[in-house]
């Protein structure tokens, strides 16, 4: 996975344990795509800062994925869910029996909802 993609994924399931300003700069930064200098000028603080700040953050991040693995698990569990989903689509089409096509639908929808 693209590095960048890694981070902006790690920032949506642990940035609120960031302070407010490293979320902040971080999600400017990776999700808003907002350079080292607009966001400095947008902070009034200096693009070395920012980049301090950007560091420190991603530091923290990973910290919190290798000790938390939420976002391992939760990318784990999708493909999963796909992968069953898959199946079920295959059950479908070779069989023919109305109402096993009604739980096989009833079954993917609520696989649906958790991904």
């Amino acid at each position: 996975m693209e590095e960048k993609v890694k981070i902006s994924m790690l920032i949506e399931t642990y940035g609120k344990l960031l302070t407010e300003k490293q979320n902040q700069i971080l999600n400017d930064y990776y999700n808003n795509d907002l350079s080292l200098s607009e966001i400095a000028e947008n902070e009034g603080i200096t693009r070395q800062a920012v980049r301090d700040i950007i560091k420190k953050g991603e530091k923290k991040l990973f910290e919190y994925e290798e000790k938390l693995l939420f976002m391992k698990r939760t990318m784990e569990t999708n493909r999963k869910i796909e992968k069953v989903l898959n199946e079920l689509t295959k059950i479908e089409k070779d069989y023919s029996d109305r109402e096993i096509a009604i739980v096989l639908e009833h079954i993917k929808k609520e696989l649906n909802c958790l991904a």
